[in-house]
């Protein structure tokens, strides 16, 4: 069997590299049945268990087992981790074990990189970048994949890591500078991208210009939030599962109140049907939680990607 460490998933796949092939997992038939949510609190601590299976028809088939503890922050651990087994749709025969958490990091972003590419506008001038975690970095190199950007603004709670991305992308030659306000930064941005664990909404909608883009990655549970609901009143949303509908806070606040309705939210999948000729000139949404069809074709790209394997 396969093994592909951290380090390898970076060496065969960049963000940019996924894009397409997930705009075809995403328009293809593949089985992706609701995740299994597991809450492990202990001792007050909120600490998940994830199980994602996928399989195309007669295709491949894998699954992701993902564990995600915010404490780990103090530790200084990965508050996400996660193990992708890949098998064969012919034999059921484990073909690769996959370093979830990278695996994650990587889909995650590419996913978000395909959903601006549909729904952001045509010329953005300025990304802003909520979360200074290790997704940020790679989000920030998504939406500069599907689109330019004359700047890239990065907030975080702690300026010093804010300072810290910023420095990272600068020595590489890209337009990244740390924001103070998030305030200011948000009124400022054509796009903005969220990967935070916040519980109160740190994005308000009454900030954002009348054609913004919002990339929502982080609200998992119903009671995590990221942006408030007037981010929701009006706006084109998609999703890239409709279990987002029942598993973040995000949207389950603002459909309870009546500001959003089921029927008005968009799978990415459909999006892409439908190929749109040219990004919405309004308000757009996209809200992510992970779907497991798109770690299933990130996989099937890495193994394919590592050279002569056995048959």
């Amino acid at each position: 069997m396969m093994h592909i460490d951290f380090d390898g998933v970076h060496r065969l796949a960049a963000v940019a590299s996924l894009v397409e092939p997930l705009r075809c997992a995403f328009a293809s038939q593949a089985a992706s049945p609701k995740r299994a949510h597991y809450d492990l609190d202990t001792a007050g601590k909120p600490r998940t268990l994830l199980l994602m299976p996928a399989w195309q028809p007669g295709g491949g088939i894998g699954v992701k087992i993902v564990t995600v503890f915010p404490d780990n922050a103090d530790r200084a651990l990965p508050s996400v981790n996660a193990a992708y087994v890949l098998l064969s749709g012919k034999t059921g025969q484990p073909r690769a074990w996959i370093d979830g958490r990278a695996l994650t990091q990587i889909r995650t972003a590419a996913v978000s990189a395909l959903a601006a590419d549909l729904l952001a506008p045509a010329a953005p001038d300025i990304l802003l970048m909520v979360g200074t975690g290790a997704l940020s970095r790679y989000f920030i190199e998504g939406h500069l994949a599907v689109r330019k950007y004359r700047s890239v603004l990065i907030w975080g709670r702690d300026p010093s890591k804010s300072a810290a991305v910023a420095q990272d992308f600068s020595t590489r030659g890209w337009p990244v500078s740390a924001a103070s306000d998030l305030q200011a930064a948000a009124r400022s941005a054509d796009v903005i991208s969220c990967a935070t664990l916040a519980e109160q909404p740190l994005i308000q909608g009454r900030w954002l210009k009348s054609a913004c883009h919002v990339d929502l990655v982080g609200s998992f549970k119903p009671t995590m939030r990221e942006a408030d609901d007037e981010c929701m009143r009006g706006a084109f949303i998609a999703v890239d599962t409709l279990a987002a509908l029942e598993e973040s806070g995000d949207l389950i606040e603002p459909l309870a109140r009546g500001i959003i309705a089921k029927q008005d939210v968009s799978l990415l999948g459909a999006l892409i049907a439908s190929k749109p000729a040219t990004p919405r000139p309004h308000k757009t949404v996209f809200k992510s939680v992970g779907v497991a069809l798109a770690d299933l074709a990130v996989a099937e790209y890495l193994f394919e990607h590592n050279g002569p394997r056995a048959a």
